[in-house]
């Protein structure tokens, strides 16, 4: 029975991720879109999921709200932040930076959600991946220490996505 669920539905938080978003872009509450949705849901899933082998055992969803709380946190603070630069610093004295950041994560997953994490605070951009998976190329719009901004992705972002991605 539950090789015949997993069969149908091989990532039930994804079918209804999906589900819920259908409904949300409906606009509309009612039992025929959340069957259309739920439809939806396996039928997306069921059709991408020979592109997601090794799926995560276990995910932390009570750290991963944490993790969003911060996330969001640190988006607005670099709002601010980059906002700040753009304005007082001239451009002749920015000081952008390529920084390698290790990793430590080996989930393509968790990578991807580091690596996106990056990208969506204002000021940062993940550039890159080495072909071995062991590190980020990241680029810092401006900053005095690279290796304050390496061990600040590295103990505010990866340490968390190793509690939620077991």
């Amino acid at each position: 029975m539950k090789r015949a669920f997993l069969w149908l539905i091989p990532h039930p938080f994804v079918t209804l991720l999906l589900a819920v978003v259908w409904i949300l872009l409906q606009n509309e509450v009612s039992a025929g879109m959340v069957v259309f949705g739920i439809i939806l849901g396996i039928i997306i899933a069921r059709g991408t999921s020979i592109w997601w082998p090794n799926t995560p055992k276990r995910f932390r969803l009570d750290k991963m709200a944490t993790y969003s709380a911060v996330v969001i946190w640190d988006i607005l603070v670099a709002n601010i932040q980059v906002a700040w630069i753009v304005l007082t610093v001239p451009n002749a004295k920015r000081k952008p930076a390529w920084i390698v950041v290790p990793l430590e994560l080996r989930q393509p997953e968790a990578i991807t959600v580091l690596a996106g994490t990056i990208t969506l605070t204002p000021g940062t951009v993940s550039a890159d991946m080495s072909d071995e998976g062991h590190s980020l190329l990241v680029h810092v719009l401006h900053t005095d220490d690279p290796d304050a901004v390496r061990d600040d992705i590295v103990n505010r972002y990866q340490s968390r996505l190793k509690e939620i991605f077991v």
